[in-house]
């Protein structure tokens, strides 16, 4: 990186776009969302800290671990909107990622046990099988395979 580069000089939305590769449409909704921010210059173009690409890479990075926008809203909340976020601030936030990644790995790790070890042998089993549901008794616990979105029982 250049050691010239002043970390002040917010970047211009095209240069935002240049070096992160996301658009200034997904930009914008970002904003909205309130994940990201910037300010505007005397011409009312939007300008972006610095720091905003980071914030940018992490989102490229949650959507593809399939990490919902409002949950990294949420991590993002604990994060200073002004000014770039301390070593402590991203330490923190890293810590809660972490927790959310181990917990969304148990649940994939749950779900792919049913689905080699239930649906994948195809017998269906009414005694084993967390996916059937006889005489529709599980309505009144809510939409979708309710046997499935509950903790696993060990």
């Amino acid at each position: 990186m250049d050691s010239s580069v002043d970390p002040n000089v917010p970047l211009a939305i095209g240069e935002v776009i240049r070096r992160t590769g996301v658009s200034a449409s997904a930009l914008h909704f970002y904003e909205r969302k309130g994940l990201i921010f910037s300010s505007r210059d005397g011409c009312n173009q939007r300008l972006y800290a610095r720091h905003m690409l980071r914030r940018i890479s992490l989102i490229i990075v949650a959507k593809r671990l399939g990490v919902p926008l409002a949950e990294l809203a949420a991590m993002f909340a604990c994060l200073p909107q002004d000014h770039s976020p301390t070593h402590e601030d991203w330490q923190r936030m890293s810590r809660t990622w972490k927790r959310q990644l181990q917990e969304r790995r148990r649940v994939l790790e749950d779900l792919e046990h049913e689905l080699t070890g239930c649906i994948g042998c195809g017998c269906l089993s009414m005694k084993a099988c967390a996916l059937l549901n006889p005489d529709d008794t599980l309505q009144d616990q809510g939409p979708g395979p309710v046997r499935l979105q509950q903790p696993p029982r060990r």
